[in-house]
């Protein structure tokens, strides 16, 4: 265990060595490289405006979603009426969409549980 924590260390040192090696380089390097996306002034109040900007461009943008959902809520339910028409690589795609969503949901209990198969930790 000992020894596992020194290796640890030791790459730790490695990394954090690298980091200030290279580290201002390439943040002048991305800042050089996505200037057109920064703001002038950079102030708070600049940055509260943008933030106000993304809130209501994203509340702005619920009703679009919203017919959206709806246009595949109806889609889904036409495909129920007319199931005799379905296709076996749309029953396919639709089961593996399904084993998909089942695998993520099983992954997250999983996280939730603090990475343990068998249950909840005390």
């Amino acid at each position: 265990m000992a020894s596992k924590l020194k290796q640890l260390q030791s790459k730790a040192s490695q990394a954090s060595q690298f980091v200030t090696k290279h580290g201002n380089t390439y943040y002048k390097q991305l800042l050089e490289q996505n200037k057109q996306y920064i703001q002038e002034p950079p102030t708070v109040e600049k940055c509260n405006e943008l933030s106000k900007q993304l809130f209501y461009t994203r509340l702005a943008s619920i009703p679009g979603r919203s017919e959206s959902f709806w246009k595949e809520i109806d889609y889904v339910k036409q495909l129920c009426k007319n199931r005799h028409e379905l296709k076996v690589e749309d029953a396919g795609i639709a089961a593996l969409f399904g084993l998909e969503c089942f695998a993520w949901y099983c992954a997250g209990e999983i996280v939730g549980r603090g990475f343990t198969f068998t249950g909840y930790y005390p």
